[in-house]
């Protein structure tokens, strides 16, 4: 289990209120992963090995039910790993989110880039 693979699944999840993944729009602070030692199956020859994992996120939006959302499908879709046995979501209000936080990517799936009509983040 690493932290890309981690990444990679949460691009499946999105801002409630701006059409880009999280990873993308540079929500996630941080993403901590260790085994699960309490597992069902862990210590057990062939059994995969499960983690828990923590994930702080900053929102663009610090209203309680865009909180839910995110923590909601975070939650979710970390579930959907086989290696995943807990995941835990935290969120901080500060520093709050920018539109610099953006990664070219997001820059270019909202339109960002390449657009001489629109304001250009960086």
């Amino acid at each position: 289990m690493t932290e890309a693979e981690i990444r990679a699944a949460l691009r499946d999840c999105y801002d409630p209120e701006i059409p880009c993944n999280i990873v993308d729009l540079g929500l996630l602070q941080s993403i901590a992963i260790q085994p699960d030692l309490e597992a069902p199956g862990a210590g057990i020859p062939g059994v995969p090995q499960k983690h828990c994992v923590a994930i702080t996120l900053i929102p663009t939006s610090p209203t309680e039910a865009a909180e839910a959302q995110l923590t909601a499908q975070i939650v979710n879709r970390l579930a959907g790993l086989e290696t995943v046995s807990k995941a835990t979501v935290t969120i901080l209000h500060t520093p709050p989110w920018t539109p610099q936080n953006i990664t070219p990517s997001g820059r270019k799936i909202l339109g960002l880039d390449g657009n001489p009509a629109l304001v250009q983040i960086r």
